[in-house]
């Protein structure tokens, strides 16, 4: 019988990282694992620095695991990214935004247990702030995270999140995401300048999505966080076709405005056939830090007040803080550099509530 992922892990944890520093798995230097037909392939994905000196590690870690019961086959990959900060390589040498390809109906992606995309009816309610503290909190929780940055005009997952490597690649066609915060990220940021735009008509940024979902090396994911664009146009149509979906959540300011625009979001994922989580209430009130005082600039109650008309879970509400914007500017969610504020703690509820409502 071959071996688990938790067999294989364990036999790479007894093998040093070349850093000096704890093992391969203490590192979490492994990428993209799969094991198939007693075939085992995985990537293990380095700084360049150590990867310049990585093949006797590369050849110790297949031979580990081709010493395991039920091993026939192990293939090991060493790839090197930039650290946080570096300047930028070349991209990967492949092209990304095409004419989508034709698929029978939506697939389940392999290794990731659940898809979450979390929508908003509108621009500028948040719904990016929220995905990132969210897959963060989440993973702060022991989920294995990943996020897909899928607002291909308006990218903001690698300032987020403080990214600004490229992605590798190991044959010109498997993209090796990113790692940031514990969370696994692709994001088509990473492949432009920060300024640069993406001119594409629908097509192209139908099949980019496509790439993104099918040629990204995730791995062993339990829950793939895919952030939209605001709207209901090309990509949350495209997501809903190409993925089985597990649902979605909602964002929303609790104003009356904003609140328009989220109906047309949830009418859209029922049209699709999509079963929505839950609502979350962004920028819901703003505590003065001189005073002390609670105002509702925004309103406060609007989309828990909504979730209740529809008979959908309510899942949180997060203050309007300047604490959140300066963390996400900075590329530290406020839940990775201030886990034990009360801000963070709001994202952190919204993710045990998922948790424990046994959608993550």
């Amino acid at each position: 019988m071959q071996p688990d992922r938790d067999t294989i892990l364990t036999a790479l944890s007894a093998i040093p990282d070349p850093s000096g520093e704890g093992t391969l798995v203490d590192r979490d230097r492994v990428r993209a694992l799969s094991v198939t037909n007693g075939a085992v392939r995985f990537v293990l994905e380095m700084p360049v620095e150590l990867a310049r000196q990585g093949e006797p590690t590369r050849a110790a870690a297949e031979a580990a695991v081709r010493a395991l019961d039920g091993v026939d086959a192990a293939s090991v990959i060493l790839t090197a990214h930039a650290e946080p900060g570096a300047a930028p390589a070349a991209p990967p040498s492949l092209k990304v935004g095409r004419h989508p390809t034709p698929q029978a109906g939506p697939q389940k992606l392999a290794g990731i247990n659940r898809i979450i995309a979390i929508a908003s009816g509108k621009g500028g309610v948040g719904k990016s702030t929220v995905s990132s503290n969210l897959a963060v909190a989440l993973a702060r929780e022991g989920k294995r995270v990943g996020l897909l940055d899928a607002d291909v005009y308006g990218p903001s997952q690698p300032r987020m999140l403080g990214v600004n490597a490229r992605p590798g690649t190991t044959d010109g066609q498997t993209i090796i995401p990113l790692r940031a915060h514990g969370v696994t990220v692709m994001s088509i940021g990473f492949m432009l300048e920060e300024d640069q735009a993406v001119v594409w008509r629908g097509p192209m940024l139908m099949g980019a999505l496509q790439q993104f979902l099918n040629q990204v090396a995730w791995g062993e994911l339990d829950v793939l966080l895919v952030d939209l664009p605001p709207g209901t146009g090309d990509v949350q149509l495209t997501l809903a076709q190409k993925a089985e979906l597990t649902g979605a959540l909602v964002v929303s300011t609790p104003q009356d405005i904003a609140l328009l625009d989220a109906r047309k979001a949830l009418d859209m994922f029922r049209k699709t056939k999509t079963p929505v989580l839950g609502m979350i209430e962004n920028m819901s009130t703003f505590i003065c830090p001189k005073c002390g005082e609670a105002t509702d600039i925004f309103g406060h109650g609007g989309a828990k007040a909504e979730a209740a008309r529809l008979d959908l879970p309510f899942l949180g509400e997060v203050p309007l803080d300047m604490a959140i914007r300066l963390a996400g500017d900075g590329g530290a969610p406020i839940v990775a550099s201030d886990p034990d504020s009360a801000q963070a703690q709001a994202f952190t509820a919204i993710a045990r509530r998922l948790i424990e409502g046994g959608m993550v």
